[in-house]
């Protein structure tokens, strides 16, 4: 008499060919198997639940607006049909001291710190050929007098901002600093550097990239 595994106990008489079928014995892999994935189901009816709430609701709509505010809370205005990229009208028409006005509002004070002589008085010329109003022209003041390795020192105060990047456009490998004057002149200072001042058409290439706007952020889709 044989009894084997899985037959709980119950004896059974081997003969001739014919035998007993063993059962598998149950597994507990199979149930947390089971659990598992029971589990996952409930979590995916779940998720697909909330984001039919939102369709219908309209918080997805909620949220891509508030992707295309400014942090202020505001909505990002939609660009002017037309309008030319690093333009400024506006900001120019309310006296914008950021915004590049054109040669002919800008005096410039042509100052050589150089042993070169006559530099200055050539410089200026160049400049008033390309319409800029020319102030003062001569040697440079003491602080500045032969302690000017690069090309060229471009000065401008608070009101000249625009001006110097005008007047800093025009010559390349420049150096353009502020002081605390109250008027929106410019001082271009010749450096030991200074060879000549770019053509015009460098110069204009040169203030296109001076003034081009940094990008913006925005969220993907459409505002």
């Amino acid at each position: 008499m044989l009894t084997p595994r899985g037959l709980k106990g119950k004896q059974y008489r081997v003969t001739g060919n014919t035998y007993p079928r063993l059962g598998r014995p149950p597994k507990k892999s199979r149930k947390v198997i089971a659990a598992l994935a029971g589990l996952l189901a409930l979590a995916l009816i779940a998720l697909g639940g909330v984001q039919l709430y939102d369709i219908f609701t309209g918080r997805n709509k909620n949220a891509s607006a508030q992707a295309c505010a400014t942090p202020s809370g505001k909505a990002l205005a939609a660009p002017t049909p037309g309008a030319t990229p690093g333009a400024d009208a506006p900001a120019a028409a309310q006296g914008d001291p950021h915004a590049v006005p054109q040669p002919s509002a800008v005096t410039v004070n042509i100052y050589n710190a150089t042993t070169k002589a006559g530099l200055a008085g050539r410089t200026a010329e160049e400049f008033k050929k390309r319409g800029f109003v020319i102030g003062k022209v001569g040697n440079a003041p003491a602080e500045l007098d032969k302690k000017v390795p690069g090309t060229a020192q471009v000065i401008a105060g608070p009101a000249g901002a625009g001006a110097g990047t005008l007047v800093g456009s025009q010559i390349a490998g420049a150096a353009v600093t502020a002081d605390a004057r109250a008027d929106a002149t410019v001082d271009f200072v010749i450096g030991d550097s200074y060879n000549a001042l770019l053509d015009e058409t460098q110069a204009a290439a040169a203030l296109a990239l001076a003034t081009r706007p940094s990008p913006t952020p925005t969220a993907t889709g459409s505002c």
